[in-house]
C-alpha cells in the first residue's frame, strides 16, 4: 500500500463554522424550531468529526469506515473527510539499538556482535497497514540482517587480500545498512545508517582465541620482516659490487648475506664480532 495525501482544509474555517452553526442551533432551539435545530446540530457534529491535530514530524493515517483514505504529513490543525479513524505515526528519526547476540563467524568461531541502527519511516501508510507492528519488526528484521551479514566474515585476518568484522567495520556497517534496508522497506521504513557498537569473541573462547590472534599476528610480523631482510641483503651484496668497494667469492657472499639476516631477523640486538684475521 502506497501513502497518499488526503483532501484537507485549514482547521480554524471549520472552527468559525462550528461557532456559526452552534450559534445557529440555540436559536432555532430558542424559537422551538426543532426541526431545523435537530439539521443544525447534525451538520455540527459532522463538521467536528472531521477536525485532526497533527504534530510536527508526525502522519496522521486515516480510514474511512475500513478504507484507507490518505495520510496527513503537514503539521498543523486540518478540516478533513468526517469520521475518519486516525492512527498516528511518528516521522523523526530514531535509534535502534540490537542485543548483543551471538553468532558464529564464516570460521564457526562464536561472536558477541551488536548494532546501532538510525532509521526513519517515510511511507506511513506501508508502516501503519503492511505490517503488524513496525517497531516490532524492525527489531527483528535488524537481528535477522545484523546476524547474516557477521556469518559472511571472519572476526580477524592477517592476511592482505581479506576483509574482517575488525579490520572493516566501515565496509561491514554499509552492508548491514543495504540488507537491512532490503528487509524494511516493505514496512515504509529508511535506513539513514548503520554502526557497529560491539565485537567480542565470546566468553567460552576469548582467552583461547587471543592467544590465537597473537600467534598470527607473531608469525605475519615474521614473515614481513624476512621479506625485508632478504631484500636488504640482496641490496646491500648489488650495492658492494657495484662500487668495486670489496672482491666477494662466493663464499664470502654466503657469509655476509648471513650475518646480515641474522642481524635483522633477529629478536635481540646484534652483537658484533671483530675479524682480525683472514676467513680462511
Amino acid at each position: 500500500m502506497k501513502e497518499k495525501i488526503v483532501w484537507r482544509i485549514n482547521g480554524f474555517v471549520a472552527l468559525v463554522l462550528m461557532l456559526l452553526l452552534l450559534a445557529g442551533l440555540i436559536y432555532s432551539f430558542i424559537r422551538l424550531e426543532f426541526v431545523l435545530g435537530s439539521v443544525l446540530t447534525f451538520v455540527f457534529i459532522v463538521v467536528a468529526a472531521g477536525l485532526q491535530i497533527v504534530q510536527p514530524n508526525q502522519s496522521a493515517v486515516l480510514t474511512f469506515f475500513g478504507r484507507y483514505v490518505g495520510s496527513i504529513r503537514e503539521a498543523g490543525f486540518w478540516f478533513t473527510i468526517p469520521f475518519c479513524v486516525s492512527k498516528k505515526v511518528s516521522l523523526r528519526v530514531r535509534n535502534f539499538n540490537t542485543e548483543k547476540i551471538k553468532v558464529n563467524d564464516v570460521e564457526g568461531n562464536p561472536i558477541e556482535i551488536a548494532a546501532v541502527n538510525v532509521i526513519k519511516v517515510v511511507d506511513a501508510a506501508k508502516a501503519a497497514f503492511d505490517v503488524d507492528d513496525y517497531e516490532e519488526f524492525v527489531k527483528i528484521q535488524s537481528e535477522a540482517a545484523l546476524r547474516h551479514v557477521a556469518t559472511k566474515y571472519p572476526y580477524d585476518i592477517f592476511e592482505e587480500n581479506g576483509s574482517s568484522l575488525r579490520a572493516n567495520t566501515e565496509e561491514v556497517a554499509a552492508e548491514i545498512a543495504t540488507e537491512l534496508q532490503n528487509r524494511l522497506a516493505l514496512a515504509g521504513v529508511e535506513v539513514i545508517e548503520a554502526r557497529l557498537t560491539h565485537l567480542a569473541y565470546a566468553t567460552e573462547i576469548a582467552s583461547a582465541m587471543l592467544q590465537r590472534q597473537q600467534a598470527t599476528a607473531i608469525i605475519a610480523a615474521r614473515q614481513k620482516i624476512v621479506e625485508g631482510a632478504v631484500g636488504m641483503a640482496q641490496m646491500a651484496i648489488e650495492q658492494l659490487l657495484r662500487d668495486g668497494t670489496v672482491e666477494l667469492d662466493e663464499e664470502r657472499k654466503v657469509a655476509m648475506v648471513n650475518n646480515l639476516l641474522v642481524a635483522i631477523v633477529s629478536d635481540r640486538s646484534a652483537q658484533p664480532v671483530l675479524n682480525t684475521g683472514s676467513l680462511y
